[in-house]
């Protein structure tokens, strides 16, 4: 058992690229070595600016010796009748190196043929390690590789020296052009040359020694306790993304925090303004309030171990001044003129070529808006329908913003701002920016009544034109996101408890788009249809996220409910049933009776005739059928499937018993039609709720 350390060193790596390509290496690795059946006790990657590595410890010197059975002719044909090889036996011997008479006799199922065990020995892993490494190399998910000076090998950056060693020894190699090697380089600036490895176990020691934290995620933890440490200092706490620490983490091999700060005045501007600068320009973590409001301090993360921080912190301060002064400039400008005043130019803006302008959107947006409020208001819940129409004119006025065109993420915030600063009601502002979630998938979602009117409104709007002009999401590509939007609609209905049908929604707008001057819906009906189909195919992705089965989702779509918030609830009673003992019987009972149901000839009848019941297993299904109905016609009108499953399932016995010991297919046509009819009652009372044949229990 010995220790192998694999490095590669090139210039700086992509920093958003690091993190996987580590990962990916090392899965790689570990896969091959897997497969040549090569065993380690522990496989860790490193990655930092300048460098992959693999450090191996407990590997096998070998591969473990195996025998193959190799298979010939059969014996009939490998002998003649006096005992002696054939031709096909002497050609299967001289094949494998050696003489027919050491052929030996394989007995199997299908007669007796010659064979031969050989044993084929392991090859030692330095032989196989160049390759792997290489392999996984050329495996990596590199978008776009590059070749450096005259060299054929391409690689993501231009690679500079190549690592391979077992213990002590370096493993002879050409990995990516270069020769292997036991010489590293340290810190760019502060240990610059090369040094020598000298034993594999050394490796991440040595580099802490030459200013490189070689671990990704021990580096990580550094940046992420200076970061802390110095917000606590200011009583502050941290705005650490992930996705920001990952490359801030792959961007620094000697990672020091330092804290600074800018003028109070530009805390004026929309704070998330001043972050997402500071984020995406200068990789600077900010910093807020124990509330949430920003403070006018940042933490970098620097590179080097400088004698002066503060010429460092001074020269941060300066690059950021500018780029926060141009947001402040953005929005004091867009403050010159109300935000309804920057409705004007949507009139010349084009949401969509066949659709109109974003100015004809937000007067949809408004009526659809002010429809979804009026059937809040049926459900009791405080909302203005004026302040509905207004929210939904004012709902992309932001776009016209200055601040808005350079912060396009800022859609919606800004809205909220200047509405608040015009005195608009607050209800309007708040769903400005409310209009636009969810964001994505478990993001959070409105909270406000209008916000929620916008964001179902402008949703609706969207994903009716954009089926109405023939542009439906098609494979993996939705460049509209309708399909987001379609599970953002069914999540808010759903989860805000409202009882709204889809009908109703997409019908209204779709009456939207229609004017004096007509519709732009060419086929409404069509368009109605698509739409209405969409939305209840993306049921199947939310639930199925939830961990909710594809059966119990089917068995709910199968009686195609137009209300998201029942369709909830009946998925919710489904999966509750699917726990039953009971279930699997009844659902097979279910496929039974809707098989039977099916096959008929004839018109099955409503109503069952008391009279005809002869046998008692069916007169006893009729009782238990006629009590359930009695039970159940209450929880319905309570929408409590829960508890109408729970009172199907007394059925289950009396359901099985009539299967036993009644014909149902009697040659006396009156009770066959009968039996038929009380089957069918069955039935609906099932479909009440789902169609519980679907279920695989």
């Amino acid at each position: 058992m010995s220790t192998i350390l694999f490095e590669l060193g090139c210039e700086e790596l992509p920093p958003k690229s690091l993190k996987p390509l580590r990962d990916a290496l090392q899965a790689s690795v570990t896969e091959q070595l897997t497969a040549a059946d090569i065993t380690f006790d522990s496989i860790k990657a490193f990655a930092a600016p300048r460098r992959l590595a693999i450090q191996i410890q407990g590997i096998s010197d070998k591969q473990p010796d195996r025998t193959e059975q190799k298979r010939g002719p059969a014996i009939k044909a490998a002998f003649d009748a006096e005992g002696n090889p054939t031709r096909a036996a002497m050609g299967f011997a001289k094949g494998l190196g050696i003489e027919a008479s050491e052929l030996t006799t394989i007995k199997t199922d299908k007669g007796d043929y010659v064979g031969f065990e050989q044993t084929i020995r392991g090859q030692a892993t330095t032989e196989l390690l160049p390759a792997i490494f290489q392999t996984a190399l050329d495996n990596l998910p590199i978008a776009k590789r590059m070749r450096s000076g005259a060299s054929r090998n391409e690689f993501v950056r231009p690679v500079q020296w190549a690592v391979l060693m077992q213990d002590d020894t370096v493993i002879d190699a050409t990995i990516q052009g270069h020769q292997t090697g036991t010489q590293t380089r340290g810190h760019r600036f502060h240990s610059p040359d090369y040094h020598s490895i000298a034993h594999a176990n050394d490796y991440e020691e040595l580099l802490s020694g030459l200013k490189v934290v070689a671990d990704f995620d021990k580096r990580q933890m550094l940046i992420k306790n200076q970061v802390k440490a110095l917000a606590d200092e200011v009583n502050s706490d941290a705005i650490v993304p992930q996705d920001l620490l990952d490359e801030v983490t792959a961007l620094v091999d000697f990672p020091i925090a330092l804290r600074a700060s800018f003028e109070a005045r530009f805390l004026q501007v929309p704070q998330e303004a001043l972050i997402s600068t500071m984020q995406a320009d200068q990789k600077y973590f900010c910093l807020t309030d124990k509330t949430g409001k920003l403070q006018p301090y940042f933490i970098f993360i620097t590179n080097i171990e400088s004698k002066d921080p503060n010429q460092i912190i001074e020269g941060n301060e300066k690059v950021v001044r500018p780029r926060l002064a141009d947001a402040e400039f953005f929005f004091l400008q867009d403050q010159k003129q109300p935000l309804f005043a920057l409705t004007e130019s949507l009139k010349n803006r084009v949401f969509q070529d066949k659709l109109g302008t974003i100015w004809e959107k937000s007067e949809r947006i408004a009526k659809l808006a002010a429809f979804i409020a009026t059937l809040m208001q049926q459900q009791g819940i405080d909302i203005s329908i004026d302040e509905a129409v207004r929210a939904g004119i004012l709902s992309k006025a932001d776009l016209a913003s200055s601040l808005v065109g350079e912060y396009p993420e800022l859609q919606g915030i800004a809205g909220t701002y200047y509405a608040r600063l015009n005195d608009e009601p607050e209800a309007v502002a708040a769903s400005l920016e409310e209009q636009y979630l969810p964001k994505f998938s478990g993001d959070v979602l409105p909270q406000t009544p209008i916000g929620i009117c916008l964001a179902l409104a402008d949703r609706l709007d969207t994903l009716v034109g954009i089926f109405a002009i023939d542009q439906a999401p098609t494979g993996s590509k939705d460049p509209f996101s309708l399909r987001r939007s379609a599970i953002g609609i069914l999540r808010i209905l759903i989860e805000k408890q409202l009882p709204i049908n889809l009908v109703a929604l997409v019908e209204q707008a779709i009456k939207g788009y229609s004017d004096a001057e007509g519709s732009k819906i060419a086929k409404m009906g069509d368009t109605f249809t698509q739409v209405m189909a969409f939305l209840n195919s993306r049921y199947r992705a939310m639930y199925t996220e939830q961990g909710v089965s594809v059966d119990t989702i089917q068995a709910v779509q199968a009686i195609n409910p137009h209300m998201p918030l029942d369709f909830d609830q009946r998925i919710r009673a489904v999966q509750a049933f699917s726990e039953l003992s009971q279930a699997s019987m009844l659902a097979d009972s279910n496929k039974r009776v809707a098989n039977i149901l099916a096959k008929s000839e004839v018109s099955v009848a409503d109503t069952v005739d008391e009279a005809l019941l002869s046998e008692p297993a069916e007169q006893n299904l009729y009782a238990n059928v006629q009590q359930a109905q009695t039970v159940v016609q209450p929880l319905l009108e309570q929408a409590d499937y829960t508890q109408v499953l729970q009172t199907l399932a007394s059925l289950d016995e009396p359901l099985t018993q009539f299967f036993d010991q009644v014909m149902v297919n009697s040659e006396d046509a009156a009770l066959k039609n009968n039996r038929l009819a009380l089957l069918k009652q069955v039935r609906a009372l099932f479909l009440t709720v789902a169609d519980i044949s679907e279920l695989q229990l």
